[in-house]
C-alpha cells in the first residue's frame, strides 16, 4: 500500500477501537490520542537504552513516523509538526517503535544522527538531571550529566527555544 504521509487520514493505518480485547490481544494498530489529539511518545537510544526524551505525537507525526522511519512529533510550544533533527541535523532514526497495552502511549528505540544528543539544550538526553528522593528530597537537581554534547547556540542560531515558563 502507498501511503500518503501528508494525509495520515486516507491511509487507513489506523484501525477504529472496537473493543478491550481487540485494543489488548489483537494485532490492529488503535492508537487511542487524548482530547488534544495528542499521544505520549518515550524516546530511548537503542544501544544502551538510556532514556533520551519524551515527545508527543498526534496521528499525522505517528503516521510519518511509520512511513518513514524517522521520529516526527508535534510540538506543543511551536503548535506544528517537526521531524527530530530537521534543523539541528540530529535525526532519530527508528530501530523499533512498540505501543503500549492499552495503546495510548508509544515508545521509540532510535539511533541518533551526528553527536548522538537529542536534547534542544545540548545534553545527549533530555533526563539530564536526577531528582532527589526519600532521604534527599528537598536537595538541589543533580547533574548526571556534567558536560553538554553541543552548543545549542551553534546548531540552532536564533531559532525559538521551545521551553515554555
Amino acid at each position: 500500500m502507498s501511503v500518503d504521509p501528508t494525509n495520515p487520514e486516507a491511509s487507513g493505518r489506523f484501525a477504529e477501537r472496537i473493543s478491550v480485547e481487540q485494543v489488548e490481544e489483537g494485532s490492529a494498530l488503535a492508537p487511542k490520542f487524548d482530547a488534544d489529539g495528542l499521544i505520549p511518545c518515550i524516546t530511548t537510544e537503542a544501544e544502551t537504552g538510556d532514556v533520551l526524551m519524551l515527545g508527543y505525537m498526534n496521528s499525522e507525526a505517528l503516521n510519518r513516523t511509520i512511513s518513514t522511519g524517522e521520529a516526527h512529533y508535534w510540538s506543543r510550544s511551536r503548535q506544528r509538526l517537526w521531524r527530530k533533527g530537521s534543523t539541528s541535523g540530529l535525526t532519530q532514526q527508528v530501530v523499533e517503535m512498540r505501543i503500549d497495552d492499552d495503546q495510548d502511549a508509544v515508545w521509540l528505540r532510535v539511533r541518533v544522527a551526528g553527536s548522538g544528543a537529542s536534547c534542544h539544550v545540548g545534553y545527549r538526553s533530555c533526563f539530564y538531571r536526577a531528582v532527589p528522593v526519600g532521604d534527599d528530597a528537598g536537595q538541589p537537581l543533580t547533574f548526571l550529566e556534567v558536560q553538554k554534547t553541543f552548543d545549542p547556540k551553534e546548531v540552532y542560531g536564533d531559532a525559538p527555544n521551545p521551553t515554555q515558563l
